[in-house]
């Protein structure tokens, strides 16, 4: 008898050959397939015209076959249909490849829908069609993410006989009054109508039913866990005031009023038995160190301890020289841990900083009582739970307080789907004094201009970052008609040591240096030694060097607004005016091919909005309504669920979704033993963590 645990490779046309592809997929049972849900739809019944087709897009045309023949490829093995397709408003050249058999299925004057990606071909200087699908009538087929051997046709094969099948082995966990005080279809019809939908209001109700289950399980998961914490009890850690006030008068500037905010909610949490798990906001130079600094300062008071995990060996090395200089005067012995340097105590030590190398297993850090995260919002429920329990049980058995920082800011909406466990802190005021850095979207022409600016700045007396996308070139770049102009460090720093700035002091940085590599090459950008440093995205949180007053990013279309508005933030710490500048050789396109890169209508939007904006929350609310919250809070880096179905701009679905969440953690979830099942299920498929 089938059932959702049934392994893979025992249905019909699968077998253990293909069951490894679809592992690579991530395929491994039945359930796993039913919730592979497409990523589009190839919707025959609107075919675009010939001569409407845009390079780099996937398209469907209606057209007549002029011509078929056989040709073979370089290599003498692999044959090539070509066809010559036309309809009313011109005509192209569609390609197969290997599948010769289409010369006894594709006759000349038939009419067929052909559905594929539209390319260039350099010898012809002409517009080409790879088909992917062709069919004979108008049709709605599902879209699926594929790997080499397996493709969406083969998906829908072996997930069509599932769908009759549904109803048996599917069960509605949402309560009845959820479903309809939502307008919620069930969720066996939802996912008969996601792969197969039998008209577009059908789909559309089940990517709405499916877009809630996941925002809604997501809610319930933080709102459980919080609810679990509540429970728990931590180290009442209570302020001195005197040694406060101290600590206060001897900063060499002024807190502002929502320094002091926060910094008292925070000491407020860590003066309750109850554990702390919040998350500070500020936007990039508002000062969130100071506070996790006076944070610190309250729990070594009282002789315990703190650990600082920053996400890099260069942000932990800068935090280490610079906080422990905050703390001198109070004799606050100040670690190092990272996989390069272990300048670190672990029984003596009031606070220790380091990065990831303080998860092993054997760390054990015996009165640790607060933890503090810089930079790695990202961290999910469980890891944030990890974190605890790797430590945790060593302070009289107490879990640590957890206090977690960003400068990335998040729409209140995203963080209340994200971070549903934690309590927030925002600090929405900037230093007074700090100088608005002026931003240019620089032209190509312009660039050599560019450069001379660049060149009076140096001799000036002041420093540069150059920011590009890759660290080195990739071969399968250069295939790609819309990636060859993605900049790379290694390139970058070769050209302008070579042919640009031959006379200036070049530095280059990227995720591949070995620790101390990079460590040297801060270290000599700190002390002045390297005038212009070409890095990658490594220098985009914390890194302060009040000299640097030029900004360059190559290929700026590449990164969101808020990694846009980071780097931004490393430039402007000094007296002197700053600026950043923003490049990119892709020429204007169509908002149509703004997946193939380059300069789309969204992508005029968001660097018009770096011009014009220098508020960090504002600008997240913008790349939220335009690139959607990927780009925001690294949603395929770490952390963050797994969404299949749900878009975090939806801030109407998430308050819904919240809203029921919170009457089923009132009324009690073990209540719901269907509901409770399907969360466990949901974590452990989504890696809810």
């Amino acid at each position: 008898m089938l059932k959702l645990e049934t392994s893979i490779q025992y249905l019909t046309g699968v077998g253990p050959k293909m069951a490894e592809k679809l592992k690579r997929l991530g395929i491994n049972n039945v359930r796993d397939l039913l919730f592979y849900y497409p990523w589009r739809y190839d919707d025959f019944s609107h075919p675009v015209l010939i001569r409407n087709l845009r390079i780099g897009c996937e398209a469907i045309i209606k057209a007549e076959i002029k011509s078929v023949k056989k040709t073979y490829t370089k290599r003498r093995w692999m044959t090539l249909i070509e066809t010559i397709l036309e309809d009313d408003s011109g005509e192209i050249k569609a390609v197969w490849f290997n599948q010769p058999f289409l010369m006894t299925i594709l006759k000349p004057g038939q009419e067929w829908l052909f559905a594929g990606k539209v390319n260039f071909d350099f010898s012809s200087k002409k517009k080409t069609l790879s088909v992917t699908q062709y069919e004979k009538e108008p049709i709605t087929l599902p879209v699926y993410s594929e790997t080499e051997g397996l493709n969406s046709k083969y998906l829908r094969k072996i997930i069509k006989p599932l769908i009759f099948q549904v109803d048996s082995l599917i069960k509605e966990f949402l309560p009845p009054n959820i479903i309809k005080n939502q307008n919620l279809i069930d969720i066996k019809n939802a996912l008969k109508n996601i792969h197969f939908p039998t008209a577009a209001s059908e789909l559309e109700k089940a990517k709405k039913r499916l877009a809630f289950d996941e925002l809604f399980l997501i809610s319930l998961r933080m709102l459980t866990a919080k609810q679990e914490l509540s429970k728990s009890s931590a180290i009442a850690l209570l302020f001195n005031k005197d040694i406060l006030q101290d600590f206060v008068r001897n900063l060499p500037f002024q807190l502002t009023n929502a320094q002091r905010k926060v910094a008292w909610e925070i000491i407020k949490d860590l003066g309750r038995n109850v554990p702390m798990n919040r998350l500070l906001e500020g936007d990039v130079g508002s000062g969130k160190t100071v506070v996790a600094a006076m944070a610190v300062l309250v729990v070594a008071c009282r002789n315990y301890q703190s650990v600082w995990l920053a996400p890099t060996e260069i942000l932990a090395n800068q935090h280490f020289q610079n906080v422990a200089k905050l703390l001198k005067p109070f004799k606050i012995k100040t670690g190092l841990l990272t996989s390069a340097n272990r300048k670190a105590n672990l029984e003596q030590d009031n606070l220790i900083i380091g990065t990831h190398a303080l998860l092993q297993k054997n760390i054990q850090i015996p009165k640790l009582a607060l933890i503090i995260v810089d930079e790695q919002h990202r961290f999910g429920v469980k890891q944030r739970a990890h974190l605890r329990q790797g430590y945790g049980g060593q302070a009289h058995l107490k879990i640590p307080h957890f206090l977690s920082m960003t400068a990335t800011p998040i729409p209140r909406s995203l963080a209340l789907a994200l971070y549903g466990d934690l309590d927030m802190s925002v600090i929405d005021e900037m230093p007074p004094g700090r100088q608005k850095v002026i931003t240019r979207i620089v032209a190509p022409q312009n660039r050599l201009k560019a450069y001379d600016f660049i060149k009076n700045e140096v001799m000036s007396g002041r420093q540069v970052f150059v920011i590009c996308p890759l660290i080195e070139p990739s071969d399968s770049l250069k295939v790609n008609l819309f990636d060859m102009d993605r900049k790379s460090a290694i390139e970058e720093h070769k050209k302008l040591s070579q042919k640009i700035f031959p006379d200036l002091k070049i530095g280059l940085l990227h995720g591949k240096m070995k620790s101390k590599e990079k460590e040297e090459t801060m270290k000599k950008f700190a002390q002045g030694k390297i005038d212009i440093l070409v890095s990658t995205a490594v220098v985009e949180v914390g890194i302060d060097i009040p000299n640097a007053t030029v900004m360059m990013i190559e290929s700026a279309e590449r990164f969101g607004l808020a990694q846009l508005h980071q780097f931004r933030g490393r430039v402007g710490r000094g007296k002197r005016q700053s600026y950043c500048f923003l490049f990119s050789e892709s020429p204007a396109r169509s908002a149509s091919q703004s997946d193939a890169g380059g300069w789309s209508e969204n992508n005029k939007k968001r660097l018009g909005a770096m011009i014009h904006c220098h508020n960090g929350f504002e600008l997240a609310e913008k790349d939220l309504q335009i690139r959607g919250p990927g780009e925001l809070v690294g949603l395929r880096q770490s952390g963050i669920p797994d969404l299949k179905m749900a878009s975090l701009g939806d801030t109407i679905l998430i308050k819904e979704a919240r809203q029921a969440a919170q009457e089923i953690i009132e009324n009690d979830l073990e209540s719901y033993p269907l509901l409770q099942e399907k969360l466990a299920e949901f974590e452990t498929e989504r890696h809810l963590e």
